[in-house]
């Protein structure tokens, strides 16, 4: 239990319970370990299996035929197979309102609901009804939507399946394509517009197809460089339709990121088949998590919304929204449809749009007022106590350990990982990550993220080290703040201001550590952390250099004391941001652009890159301008 392996501490605890069933120690651990629920079926008498979420290749438990009453689970997030004959067969996660009951040890009664299998669309899945909200960009003032039971395409649209639309002669009839065509504020006729989708040689189809058909090998690929309007006309031939942003937010569950984006193809290798990855959400559909991007049917400034991150993009961008123009028909934009039996409230097919920050209109604080903030930042360089939890060499190209030391508030202790190259010599330059919002997520640094497309491998490669600091509401510190979105509130201000002390500790512990160069120092942020460089870098003097992934300026109010604002003009350190030209989260005009503006770095000491991706740009270019930047002001690596 202390390892948080509950599934096989409760079978050893079914072992112990035969010799010392009354044990008092047994009894107390009881509940920590697991929940007794109540399992039903409509209708009833179907067969129940369970295993832990992660253990894809496991055997299947039965735990008996409905009703089941005083079923002792293991306090673990886990798979459901659930089988009647003449039903469909059900392979789904909990949902969310009972995974909460569950791990707070409240009443649980699932009920899994069966269909006939006559009655199920074919490759659909069904998702129950209810009341639906969305996160956007930290917008929760947006309105919750009532949800009818619907149902969702069990995988994403393949090339196989969408080369029926194509030989059906989609391309070549105007039935099928119901939407206004309009580019660049000009409406297309539809035969201006069938111009604009085209495949490598001129013909109808797919950005990537060759002669009107898909890459050998690919059939049951998700077809990708679609646009929006390709999705919704394979659509309209299928007689179904794109789910709006709150069906497709509901189908994945994004709440489950931390168990479903890690089985999910986020993979920077390619494509995969469908169901390839076995990140299977609530209601059992699969690679709504990476793989391909998704587009939705709603539209927000001219664009149309396409969810669930790519698999070239971080694991991030399941849980973050995307919206781009309705004809970009990019690598790794797909989509999957929806079945409605009635059709969705207004409110669910409406723009989703809200008002922005302009910048223009703003102005920094007087030097005098913050000065004052500044204060706020302070703390006292306390005894670090550090101890060393564990150390891993088994990586051919560094080595990691992971360090717990005395925060700088509140009498807490926090974890910082140090990843020590084996391709350079001592003393290394250090780099301070301070890495995307996925982790706020998440529950356990154990399998730390140091991989893909906002990843840090290919630094420490380069032989420079990494320290990684546990901040404040992140892995195991998780706490009540579960978005890295400004508030104008207290509670958000003073966790600004304690992640900027927790970058503060881990350069006290660099610099305790003799094989680490004290005097060259460098922070790299990815999205969140690229945001908040624009405070940590003012407030801390001994980081000599920055490069800012995918980051800008909030476009949400927070309070003075911790908006960018009034920090940006104050940062003098040598500074790289590197963005993507379609980022939905940080636009280039109102917050990429600003940002850079308000950098107080000389000219000549600061570069802003634009590449044609979205949120996280290609790594290739990402590793490029990060190295050299790095070599220019810290020097090559020895």
């Amino acid at each position: 239990m202390e390892s948080r392996k509950n599934v096989e501490a409760l079978a050893l605890a079914r072992q112990v319970e035969d010799y010392i069933p009354n044990d008092p120690v047994l009894v107390k651990l009881w509940p920590e370990m697991s929940r007794v629920v109540e399992i039903h079926s409509s209708p009833e008498g179907a067969d129940v299996y369970a295993k832990p979420y992660e253990a894809t290749s496991a055997d299947w438990q039965l735990l008996g035929r409905t009703p089941l009453k005083q079923v002792r689970l293991p306090m673990a997030f886990l798979r459901w197979k659930v089988q009647k004959e003449a039903h469909g067969t059900l392979e789904v996660t909990m949902e969310e309102g009972k995974w909460n009951d569950l791990r707070n040890n409240r009443p649980v009664n699932l009920n899994f609901v069966l269909t006939k299998a006559e009655d199920i669309p074919a490759g659909m899945v069904r998702v129950p009804g209810g009341s639906s909200s969305l996160d956007i960009a930290g917008m929760d003032y947006l309105k919750e939507v009532a949800l009818q039971d619907y149902w969702i395409g069990r995988y994403e649209v393949t090339n196989r399946e969408f080369k029926r639309f194509l030989d059906a002669g989609g391309y070549t009839n105007p039935q099928y394509w119901k939407e206004l065509f309009v580019k660049d504020g000009r409406t297309l006729s539809w035969q201006e517009a069938m111009l604009q989708f085209r495949d490598k040689t001129g013909r109808p189809g797919p950005a990537g197809w060759e002669l009107g058909d898909y890459p050998e090998g690919q059939a049951d690929y998700p077809v990708t460089g679609v646009s929006w309007y390709e999705a919704t006309a394979y659509a309209q031939f299928e007689g179904k339709s794109l789910p709006t942003v709150y069906h497709w937010d509901k189908a994945a569950g994004t709440w489950a990121l931390d168990w479903i984006g890690q089985l999910s193809n986020f993979s920077g290798r390619g494509l995969a088949a469908v169901g390839t990855y076995q990140g299977v959400g609530p209601f059992g559909t699969y690679d709504m998590a990476g793989n391909a991007k998704e587009w939705c049917s709603n539209a927000g400034w001219n664009r149309r919304y396409i969810m669930g991150g790519g698999w070239d993009e971080a694991v991030k961008m399941f849980v973050d929204y995307d919206a781009q123009s309705p004809f970009t028909r990019g690598p790794n934009y797909g989509f999957r449809l929806a079945k409605y039996d009635s059709e969705p409230a207004k409110e669910a097919l409406a723009p989703i749009e809200w008002t922005l920050r302009d910048y223009s209109k703003e102005r920094p604080v007087s030097d005098s007022v913050f000065g004052i903030y500044r204060s706020l930042y302070a703390y006292d360089k306390t005894p670090l106590d550090a101890v060393l939890e564990s150390s891993d060499e088994s990586r051919e190209y560094w080595k990691m350990e992971k360090v717990t030391i005395n925060a700088a508030y509140g009498n807490e202790r926090m974890s910082l990982y140090l990843i020590l190259p084996k391709t350079s010599r001592p003393p290394y330059q250090t780099v301070i990550y301070f890495p995307g919002s996925n982790v706020i997520n998440q529950r356990s640094s154990q399998n730390l993220p140091v991989h893909g497309s906002a990843g840090l491998d290919f630094i420490v490669k380069g032989g420079r080290a990494v320290i990684w600091p546990v901040f404040k509401s992140t892995f195991e510190r998780g706490d009540a703040l579960n978005s890295p979105f400004p508030v104008a509130n207290i509670f958000y201000r003073d966790h600004v201001i304690e992640w900027a002390k927790d970058l503060g500790r881990a350069i006290d512990y660099a610099e305790s550590r003799s094989e680490l160069d004290h005097d060259k120092l460098a922070y790299y942020g990815f999205s969140w952390g690229a945001v908040m460089a624009s405070s940590t870098t003012v407030v801390e003097s001994r980081i000599k250099v920055a490069v800012l992934l995918s980051g800008g300026f909030y476009l949400q109010k927070s309070l003075p004391e911790v908006d960018q604002i009034n920090f940006a003009p104050r940062v003098k350190i040598p500074t790289l941001m590197i963005n993507g030209r379609y980022d939905f989260i940080f636009p280039p005009d109102s917050s990429q652009a600003p940002m850079f503006r308000y950098l107080g770095t000389p000219g000549k000491d600061k570069r802003y890159v634009v590449l044609e991706s979205g949120h996280v740009p290609p790594t290739d270019r990402v590793v490029k301008e990060t190295l050299e930047w790095l070599d220019h002001y810290l020097g090559p690596v020895k």
